[in-house]
């Protein structure tokens, strides 16, 4: 990712509809699985600015770890100390050591490579019955100019997602897209991307007015109820949730 993009995030982050409603989802669902949990060991796998970790932070003791170096000093501007930079191809965590790894628009990265040697080491870190919980963006017919700006390598489709995880070993839990409501704004603003040329170099994470995110991030609240009883047949992003099984020592 362009390190611009690390600092437009950060900025960002804490008001930014996509994130905040992002935030909504995730609590909701990780709520329901582990209700009144708060001493989970947590792995933010690629945690960027930290943001994930804040929220996170409820559920358990929350460790970060990222390749960026950039990342992980704006992540001590937010006051967090858990921070270990690292590949999630190859984690310094000894095996079977946290109860949950998320991973947050991670594994699509050009940087990262062959994304299921991540996986591998998700399922080596997690202890027997542990959970991953993971975040991609969908279908590759959706490429933009966004992608291209922070090295987006692949796009998703939860079929492809929960077939990895299988193959790693997991047992699926959940398995749905999400940000659906969205969908037609995204698909006609791709569109006309395809047609007009090239308007700049700015990714979809920018500074908005305030009412905007207020407006946008209110479509993300209702999927995250939603999402708390149904999937989704559709969305800009892919979700997924799979569990080691308490065989496997």
């Amino acid at each position: 990712m362009e390190p611009n993009e690390y600092k437009t995030i950060f900025h960002v982050e804490n008001q930014h509809w996509w994130y905040v409603g992002m935030a909504r989802i995730t609590i909701t669902l990780l709520a329901n699985l582990y209700p009144g949990r708060t001493d989970l060991h947590i792995l933010d796998a690629g945690c960027g600015t930290g943001g994930g970790m804040q929220y996170l932070a409820p559920f358990g003791r929350v460790i970060g770890c990222d390749f960026s170096m950039l990342a992980l000093d704006l992540g001590r501007q937010r006051k967090l100390t858990r921070l270990v930079q690292a590949s999630v191809t190859q984690l310094p965590f000894a095996s079977s050591q946290f109860d949950l790894v998320t991973s947050f628009d991670v594994l699509c990265h050009r940087a990262v490579g062959d994304y299921r040697v991540a996986l591998a080491e998700f399922y080596r870190a997690l202890r027997p019955g542990g959970r991953i919980f993971l975040r991609l963006p969908a279908y590759d017919w959706l490429r933009g100019r966004h992608d291209t700006i922070v090295h987006t390598e692949h796009r998703f489709t939860t079929h492809e997602v929960s077939k990895a995880l299988i193959n790693e070993g997991f047992v699926i839990e959940r398995s749905s897209y999400v940000n659906s409501l969205l969908f037609p704004l995204a698909l006609a603003k791709r569109t006309v991307e395809q047609i007009l040329p090239d308007q700049g170099t700015n990714s979809d994470i920018q500074p908005n007015p305030p009412w905007q995110d207020k407006v946008l991030a209110r479509f993300l609240n209702l999927e995250a109820r939603w999402l708390q009883h149904h999937d989704l047949p559709f969305g800009l992003t892919v979700l997924a949730v799979g569990r080691k099984s308490t065989a496997d020592h």
